[in-house]
Formats: structure tokens, C-alpha cells, sequence
């Protein structure tokens, strides 16, 4: 606004002392070509918002020899602002036609007002020269300043654009590192409960035994004794595996430093669910360093055994190696089944079947009803079958669970091949 009223001032004066002129040289009073240009000259506090009307004036008033700085700035102000282009040209054309021809009418009147001999040749070049350069260079000026603002303006809207895409990605990844801690909670909590309540229910199991038999059959009762101290030190070994697991700081993982470091959220969730994957796969893989596979499941049924429960196992078809991770699915499966048996069904048969088919391993854990045995008062958390179903759909199985006809329950488990899969895809 500074700005044009400055410009507006400056050409005000000048339409003023050029229209006090052309009065002069056409005989009419001074003051009416000096009240002429006070409104001519001012147009250019509207060249913003009308800048055509400003450039039509001074076309206008271009016979006159008057707004020289209103043409120049004008036509600046036409080319910098969003007016269609043939509307510029036309305009344009018609400013520098108008400069052209006042120019030549004004060089052929001094000419002979000095004596000299109007050569046309001359008058024509030196009137093109004057309208070009009169008509050109803001023209052009503002032609640029036009396209420079208009990509800025595109910048920053694409900025803004960035800018908003980047608010939203750093709250998705907000959210998936969130998805990432609790995943891995969940992961934790379901590694414990199989390793911890398996063998504690059996310890508990045997240690009740023990405090029947213990003044009756010392034999016995030092037997179940050292099953109780065998399971206790298993149960130790596969929490400090299982702990070692987790306490392994995963490769690239991000410093806690950089954790709070807004900027770099979106890594930390990509890191976060990047960790969950490995701890996952640690865990799993564990089974292949001597941890829970489908090879020892005689052990966890003589387990069973020994704890008093009568359990008939069975495997179909031929037994071949599966990936770490359906292994330890599987033998989670038989393991907390069996657990739900000594928890819920005391004294009840049971029965474990392993079939081995093409791509796919399935499982079913049976038991009768409770035979009215002694409840060793073990707690439950109603989280076994939960977990189990979690570990089988993660590898895309199947598990179904529920009660039997005759009164007893059946867990079913149909999980894929992962790397039979992987190999024939």
C-alpha cells in the first residue's frame, strides 16, 4: 500500500505538470489539464484490483503525452496478475501501437518546427525503438514476476501439502509403534504363561501327590519329589532362554535419545514392529537350540503321565521337520491343552493325536469328563485357549475349541507348512 500511494503521488505530479502542458499546446487553460491529470495519475492505487482499466487509460490518455510512469507501471502490473493472456496481448499491442504512433506524429513535428527534413525511414525507427522500449521491458518484468510468484505460491502450497502429510504419517506411526509396544506385551505375555503355567500345574500337581503319599510311601514320595525338582530347573531354563530372547538388543534399533526425537518417529515404528517380528521369530526359533518342538511331545505326555493323568498319543503319517515356528506352535498347543486337562479336569483320560499331512500339520487334544479327582486349586486366567488361538491363526491355521458330547473337551489345531508354502510359491 506504501508503495503505490508513493507511485500514485509521483504520478499524479507528473500527469499534472504534462497535462498544464498539453492545455498549453492546444490553447486551453492551464488549470483543466492539470485537474485532468489528478484522476489520471491516481488510478495507480487501483492497478491491484483493476489493472486493466489502468492500462486503458493510459492508452487513453497517450495522445496527450500524458502518464508516462502510469503506462510502465500499468503494463507491469497486467502482465504480474492473473488476467488471461490474450488479454494481455491485446492490450499490449494496442499500448505499443499507441506509443508508436504519438511518437512518430511528435518526431515529424519537432522535425519541421526545427527546419529539418522528416526522413521516414528514420521516423519509423526511431518511433519502433521508443514504443518497444516503452513496452517491452515491463511487459517482460512483469511477465516474470507473475511466473515467480505463481510457483512460488505452487511451493508453498505443496508444502503445505508435505507438511500436513507429514503430521498425518507421524500420527500413523504414532499409532503402529503403539500397535508395536502392545503386540509385543501381548507376545511376552503369552511366552510366559506356556512356559510358566505348564510346568508350575505339574509341580503343583506332584507336590500335592508328594504330601499324600509322603508318610505312607517314602519311595514315591521321593520320587515325585524329583520330578517336581526336574520341572522346576526346566521351568527355569526356558525363562531365561526365553529372557535372554528379549533382552537381546535387536540390530538397528534406535537409541532411546533418539526415540523421543520427533523427526525421527516414523523409524522408531518401523523399528518397533521390526522388533516385534524378531523377538517373535527369536522366540520361535529357539525350538531349533534344543527349545519346545514336535519331538518332545512323548516327553511332555510322559510328563503328564507321571503326574497321575492317563493319556493315550498317537502320530499319523510320515514324521518330517517343520519350521521352527509351526514346531513351537504345535507343541504349545499340546502343551497347554494337557494344562487345561490338570486344571479343569482332574483325574480325567485324555488323548493327543499327531497327523502329519501334505503342507499342514493337525492337531487334537481330547479329554473325558473329570472322574471327581482331587482339584489341586490352581488358578486361571482364562488367557490358554486365547494364546493358542493367537499362535495358530499368526501362521494362518486353523483352532476350534469346545466341549464334547460326552462331557469332556476337545482342542483342534490345522496349522500350514510355512516353508513347504514358501518353497512351493
Amino acid at each position: 500500500m506504501v508503495l503505490d500511494v508513493v507511485l500514485a503521488l509521483v504520478s499524479v505530479i507528473e500527469c499534472v505538470y504534462e497535462g498544464i502542458s498539453f492545455a498549453d499546446e492546444v490553447g486551453a487553460p492551464g488549470a483543466l489539464g492539470a485537474l485532468a491529470g489528478v484522476p489520471v495519475g491516481a488510478l495507480l492505487l487501483v492497478r491491484r484490483k483493476w489493472p486493466v482499466a489502468v492500462v486503458l487509460v493510459s492508452i487513453a490518455v497517450t495522445p496527450a503525452e500524458m502518464g508516462f510512469l502510469l503506462g510502465l507501471v500499468g503494463l507491469y502490473t497486467l502482465a504480474a496478475s492473473d488476467v488471461p493472456r490474450r488479454i494481455i496481448v491485446v492490450l499490449s499491442v494496442a499500448s505499443m501501437a499507441g506509443t508508436l504512433l504519438v511518437t512518430a506524429a511528435r518526431f515529424h513535428r519537432d522535425a519541421t518546427a526545427s527546419g529539418l527534413h522528416s526522413n521516414v525511414v528514420a521516423t519509423v525507427l526511431f518511433s519502433s525503438v521508443m514504443a518497444l522500449g516503452l513496452t517491452a521491458p515491463p511487459l517482460l518484468l512483469g511477465l516474470y514476476v507473475g511466473a515467480r510468484r505463481r510457483l512460488v505460491e505452487s511451493l508453498r502450497e505443496r508444502a503445505d501439502g508435505l507438511e500436513r502429510e507429514l503430521s498425518l504419517l507421524a500420527e500413523r506411526a504414532e499409532e503402529r509403534a503403539e500397535w508395536a509396544r502392545s503386540e509385543e506385551r501381548t507376545r511376552i505375555a503369552r511366552e510366559m504363561h506356556d512356559v510358566v503355567a505348564h510346568r508350575v500345574s505339574l509341580m503343583v500337581v506332584h507336590a500335592a501327590a508328594l504330601q499324600a503319599v509322603a508318610l505312607k510311601d517314602p519311595e514315591k514320595a521321593s520320587r515325585n519329589a524329583e520330578l517336581v525338582g526336574d520341572m522346576g530347573r526346566q521351568a527355569l531354563t526356558e525363562l531365561r532362554e526365553m529372557l535372554g530372547v528379549l533382552r537381546a538388543k535387536p540390530d538397528g534399533a534406535p537409541a532411546p535419545a533418539e526415540a523421543r526425537e520427533p523427526e525421527r518417529l516414523a523409524a522408531v515404528a518401523a523399528a518397533a514392529s521390526a522388533r516385534v517380528r524378531r523377538s517373535a521369530d527369536a522366540l520361535a526359533t529357539s525350538a531349533a537350540d534344543g527349545g519346545p518342538c514336535l519331538g518332545q511331545l512323548a516327553d511332555l505326555v510322559g510328563q503328564s503321565r507321571q503326574a497321575g493323568m492317563a493319556v493315550e498319543f498317537s502320530v499319523e503319517g510320515e514324521q518330517r521337520a517343520y519350521t521352527a515356528r509351526v514346531e513351537s506352535t504345535a507343541y504349545r498347543v499340546v502343551q497347554e491343552a494337557l494344562t487345561n486337562v490338570h486344571k479343569h479336569a482332574p483325574g480325567a483320560a485324555a488323548r493327543v493325536r499327531v497327523a502329519h499331512r501334505e503342507g499342514e500339520v493337525a492337531l487334537q487334544v481330547e479329554n473325558g469328563p473329570s472322574d471327581g479327582g482331587t482339584d489341586a486349586g490352581l488358578p486361571s486366567g482364562g488367557n490358554g485357549l486365547v494364546g493358542m488361538r493367537e499362535r495358530v491363526t499368526a501362521l494362518g491355521g486353523v483352532f476350534v475349541s469346545g466341549p464334547t458330547d460326552r462331557g469332556g473337551f476337545r482342542v483342534s489345531a490345522v496349522i500350514p507348512d510355512v516353508a513347504g508354502a514358501a518353497d512351493a510359491a
